[in-house]
């Protein structure tokens, strides 16, 4: 389903209550409510929005278990942390239990801390059923380059069927990433890309409406079955789309 809103601030709010819902649904199911973030300008607001009333109170952090979606390889305190973002914006103002926050770690190599990871992810998701684990929810950007998470267009990591976690190297960054691989995020209950601004009309309409190439735009691979896949835009991410060919995909 594709959702536009207004502006930037809509969408914020519009995926602040998305979080909401899934949390109350999940923690009544099943006791537990499981996310991987993401980095980035538009989840920032987002978070922020869930730190404040009404919604910090709406959700029961105390049953929260928060992943990531990826991890630049920096220190922790370094400002292009995905982890350091989200625990300034929400972690560090609402009452989530420090051992149920699990950040990326690439200490002390990438591939050790892409193995790390995955084996975390193994142990937490070992009670549920057998195969790829079901986060409640993943919650990702989308770059001008067509890349989601960490997932980058030409990288081995597309490619990946096996692993949950790989590490990357972008050589345009010189930098090493970890990310879910698209196997892993396809397996969600729940998948929203959180998109705005005009910078990103012209890769928004190609990942949804042009023809499949995900080495080129890596975000086309997300498709999660049966999980349900939510675009939430402002209108001018959402400005090249043609409209004509989304009758009964929009909710605006």
């Amino acid at each position: 389903m594709i959702r536009i809103f207004d502006d930037p601030e809509a969408l914020s709010r519009g995926a602040a209550e998305l979080l909401v819902g899934i949390a109350r649904q999940a923690v009544a199911a099943r006791g537990r409510f499981s996310v991987a973030l993401s980095g980035g300008a538009t989840p920032r607001r987002t978070y922020e929005l869930l730190a404040a009333a009404p919604y910090r109170e709406q959700v029961d952090w105390a049953r929260a278990h928060i992943f990531w979606g990826d991890e630049r390889c920096v220190a922790a305190y370094d400002p292009r942390s995905n982890a350091r973002m989200a625990r300034e914006a929400l972690l560090s103002q609402v009452p989530v239990p420090a051992g149920q926050v699990h950040p990326m770690d690439c200490r002390p190599s990438p591939r050790e801390g892409a193995r790390r990871y995955e084996a975390r992810l193994r142990e937490f998701f070992a009670s549920a059923a057998p195969g790829l684990p079901c986060f409640d929810l993943i919650l990702l950007g989308l770059g001008e380059n067509g890349h989601t998470a960490s997932l980058f267009p030409g990288t081995p990591a597309l490619t990946e069927s096996e692993r949950w976690v790989a590490e990357v190297y972008v050589p345009q960054q010189e930098l090493h990433r970890l990310t879910l691989t698209a196997a892993l995020i396809n397996a969600a209950a729940a998948v929203a890309f959180l998109v705005a601004g005009a910078a990103k009309a012209a890769v928004v309409r190609e990942v949804i409406q042009g023809p499949r190439d995900p080495r080129r735009l890596p975000a086309q691979l997300i498709n999660p079955q049966p999980g349900a896949l939510h675009w939430l835009l402002d209108r001018a991410a959402a400005g090249a789309l043609r409209r004509e060919d989304l009758r009964g995909q929009v909710d605006s």
